[in-house]
């Protein structure tokens, strides 16, 4: 691979019209200019990360309320949660009582709200088809060489959509890996590379009372992602994990070496990871002691993903010059830590300083290639 190519982690700023369009399908109604408002917005978004110097572009989940409550258009099973709306996260907000997490978007109130309570399965096996063509068609129009395309992991399906159906945790996973595995298939057979969201591996520690609890829980995760992902070939595929999407304290973050081994055997040969984030950007370090597979490359954040501040290139630079030297420059791509549109009026970062940060790693990204010379 060439070093320090660039990408991101999925979702980007949606158009306030199109946002709209998106609640309006969530709620029943769907607007004849749904679609095409959609393709636009796509082939928009495609066309401003080539500008922007991204390598590896996506569709930016224009057409997806949210990472992974966007399935409940898909599958079967899914509606009003039987115990009302879950609470926000705990935690951070329980350690520092003055301080307020930012949980009014509209959106959220979808993740809250919603839950399995039907048997899981596919529903509209089309809509993977609409949003491949879409970023096929963009990418014809834009020239893009490279691309991808996002899709919820069965884990993050089960923390964000509980289960009041079905007897146990291990059944519920069991009917999502059928469920998303067409999914799956449909991106990499269309020849786009895989990226499965999964910040079930790390974000999610705060819901278990002890880190072995949240590692049984984590590797029946990871088991049933890598059956979903059978046959599939691991070098068109990346996994992304994160810590949460929100500018937070985080001190109750899990550590990366306490899960780097289940991190591991995931199948995929990418993986997305922060590096920006102020509790988690010296763990480039984790690598000096644990050996990155020959076969495997990171994706480390080196722009966050929550603050309006627009990194110095030469500080990119820098962040990715940290991970080249413990596994060397052609196996980092630059990434972000996570997206600039989680859900889809949920960011705080304005749109136009979400570009100046892709900007700006990409001109660190062209820095570090120089000074490798």
């Amino acid at each position: 691979m060439e070093p320090f190519l660039t990408t991101h982690t999925g979702s980007l700023p949606r158009p306030a019209d199109l946002a709209g369009l998106l609640f309006d399908r969530e709620e029943g109604t769907t607007s004849q200019d749904f679609d095409g408002a959609v393709r636009q917005a796509v082939e928009d978004t495609v066309r401003r990360q080539l500008d922007s110097g991204i390598n590896v572009v996506n569709d930016g989940e224009m057409g997806k309320i949210g990472y992974s409550t966007y399935v409940t258009q898909r599958l079967t099973g899914f509606g009003p949660s039987p115990a009302g709306p879950r609470r926000a996260r705990p935690g951070d907000a329980e350690l520092f009582p003055d301080f307020a997490p930012f949980t009014a978007a509209r959106s959220f109130s979808y993740v809250r709200s919603n839950a399995c309570i039907g048997e899981v399965s596919l529903k509209d096996s089309e809509a993977v088809q609409v949003d491949i063509a879409n970023l096929k068609a963009a990418a014809e129009a834009t020239g893009a060489d490279e691309v991808f395309m996002s899709a919820a992991s069965p884990g993050v399906i089960s923390f964000f959509l509980p289960n009041f159906h079905y007897l146990n945790r291990q059944e519920y996973l069991a009917a999502l890996v059928e469920a998303m595995r067409p999914e799956y298939k449909a991106i990499v057979d269309a020849g786009l590379i895989l990226q499965l969201d999964c910040p079930d591996l790390a974000m999610t520690r705060y819901a278990y009372g002890s880190l072995e609890e949240f590692r049984e829980v984590a590797e029946e995760n990871v088991e049933a992602l890598n059956e979903a992902l059978a046959g599939l070939p691991a070098d068109r595929m990346r996994v992304h994990l994160c810590w949460g999407n929100g500018e937070a304290p985080h001190v109750n973050d899990v550590e990366l070496p306490d899960i780097i081994d289940l991190v591991l055997r995931t199948a995929p040969s990418g993986i997305s990871l922060e590096g920006a984030n102020p509790r988690h950007g010296h763990e480039w370090e984790v690598f000096e002691s644990v050996a990155l597979p020959d076969d495997r490359y990171l994706v480390p954040g080196v722009i966050d993903s929550v603050t309006n501040f627009v990194e110095h290139p030469d500080l990119v630079a820098q962040r990715l010059g940290n991970y080249a030297s413990v596994v060397g420059a052609e196996r980092v791509m630059a990434g972000t830590d996570c997206g600039f549109g989680t859900f889809a009026d949920s960011s705080r970062v304005a749109p136009s300083v979400a570009w100046a940060k892709l900007a700006a790693m990409a001109e660190g990204a062209r820095r570090a290639k120089a000074r490798l010379r």
